[in-house]
């Protein structure tokens, strides 16, 4: 019994946890959407190398394309199913003895997924595009600026943080300039890259594991 308790928690803090992503993923990207013209910035708390960058993109997380409209299509069905076994995989493991910690990773990384994924699916239909001009509008009387699957991806977080030049002697790239972090990414994409990191870090152990327990099972079934 205790047991079951134990499970039914897990399973409300991981759901916890991908409603409060997507809550705050999806706010942000409203806000964003329906205040900003494109390319319009502004700085976070007055810190020059913290921005606010509002642009859209077609493609995967830090702004990566693909393929044009079948690529798109393409893109938002894969992302749906990837999530779905994601997510089945995920309450699958809280019915296993692994840490709430990996839980707690996996799900960051559902989270952030889901987040991208609603951008793509139906930011197209529930939006105006975005312009130069003006910023959107949800719900417009004409309709969306796009069909379904087939909506832009809201970015915004710029971190500029290191500027400067490589010396002279630097193969290839020697005398240009150079910044770092150059992407421009959303809440979403940071909540799948702390999930992600935070397994590598902490939970590589779990992997070898299971990898070695396949491996036995194999071997006692010859």
């Amino acid at each position: 019994m205790n047991e079951g308790i134990n499970v039914q928690k897990r399973k409300r803090i991981i759901i916890a946890i991908v409603v409060i992503a997507l809550i705050i993923d999806q706010a942000v990207k409203f806000w964003v959407k329906t205040n900003m013209t494109l390319g319009e910035s502004f700085n976070i708390l007055g810190l020059e190398w913290a921005n606010i960058r509002f642009i859209e993109n077609n493609g995967m997380a830090f702004g990566i394309e693909f393929g044009g409209r079948t690529g798109k299509l393409f893109l938002s069905l894969f992302r749906i199913f990837a999530v779905s076994i994601l997510g089945y995989y995920l309450f699958q493991l809280v019915r296993q003895n692994v840490r709430t910690s990996l839980l707690i990773s996996f799900a960051l990384i559902l989270g952030g997924a889901i987040g991208n994924i609603i951008d793509s699916a139906f930011y197209g239909q529930l939006f105006s595009a975005s312009t130069y001009a003006l910023p959107a509008s949800f719900l417009p009387e004409g309709g969306g600026y796009e069909s379904l699957f087939h909506g832009k991806v809201v970015d915004m977080l710029y971190f500029p943080i290191l500027r400067g030049h490589y010396p002279d002697w630097f193969p290839f790239w020697g005398g240009q300039s150079f910044l770092f972090f150059r992407p421009i990414f959303n809440i979403a994409d940071s909540f799948i890259t702390t999930g992600v990191i935070s397994i590598i870090l902490f939970h590589r152990k779990f992997f070898i594991t299971a990898d070695n327990s396949d491996a036995l099972a194999a071997n006692e079934e010859e």
